[in-house]
């Protein structure tokens, strides 16, 4: 079966736009082209779809899916091993939402917490290349080498922080409050002052994460479930998203 651009765009939760810039970057061409330049798909090419996605959602960058893409030789095999990745992060951010619950009810009763069980699933150092990728080897080196030297106390303390600003923000973007409201932009504030403090971040020493940073972080927020997940889904990550985009606007 054939199916135009946009019922693939539909079917995949994707836009007919996307699917053309897929296109021009040689992920996704079309089978065929029809009248008007309408766009069509068949099985095949929804099968690449499906693993593009796929790897999009892993953090690949669209110029190495191509190239995964285009040297696979055996398209069930490879379909297995995405399937094995995925079931890998599926467990790993089940662990990591169970240390957020731990966490969140801990501070809610009043209990202390433990170092041990709050980072399960925030293995930092497998995202080692995706960070050098986009933000350079330095970045990385110095979050690194912060993370490595802080005590046991200070890794709670950090990890405390980071879990009332991820239960602060899901809890205001569930009330419906608004992205620009005073309540929203303290947390904006919030979250800039947290990101400046970690070594490696653009403008750390500053007090402000650089502004194009933070614009970025909050697209990727909303883009990658991995992200998505700390603040209660992708509905949490784009009142996030929004919250910045006003920060930084006034």
């Amino acid at each position: 079966m054939e199916h135009s651009i946009r019922e693939v765009a539909r079917a995949s939760g994707t836009t007919s736009r996307t699917l053309r810039h897929y296109e021009a970057v040689g992920v996704l061409p079309p089978t065929w082209v029809g009248a008007g330049g309408v766009r069509y798909y068949d099985d095949a090419a929804l099968v690449r779809l499906q693993e593009a996605l796929v790897l999009r959602r892993l953090g690949l960058p669209l110029g190495e899916i191509r190239e995964v893409l285009d040297g696979e030789q055996d398209r069930l095999a490879a379909l297995a091993h995405h399937l094995n990745a995925l079931r890998q992060e599926q467990q790993r951010l089940t662990r990591m939402a169970g240390s957020v619950e731990r966490t969140l009810a801990a501070l809610q009763e009043g209990r202390p917490l433990v170092a041990e069980e709050m980072f399960d699933g925030f293995d930092h150092t497998q995202y080692k290349d995706e960070v050098e990728e986009r933000w350079g080897k330095d970045a990385y080196a110095s979050g690194d080498a912060w993370w490595r030297g802080m005590s046991d106390d200070e890794r709670k303390a950090w990890g405390e922080r980071a879990a009332r600003l991820g239960a602060d923000w899901t809890a205001a973007a569930q009330a419906g409050v608004a992205p620009d409201s005073p309540e929203a932009q303290d947390l904006a504030r919030r979250h800039a002052e947290w990101l400046a403090s970690i070594p490696g971040t653009p403008g750390h020493g500053t007090g402000e994460p650089d502004p194009e940073y933070l614009r970025n972080l909050g697209d990727m927020y909303v883009a990658d479930p991995r992200f998505a997940a700390n603040y209660g889904g992708e509905q949490g990550a784009r009142f996030v998203r929004d919250a910045l985009r006003a920060y930084l606007a006034r």
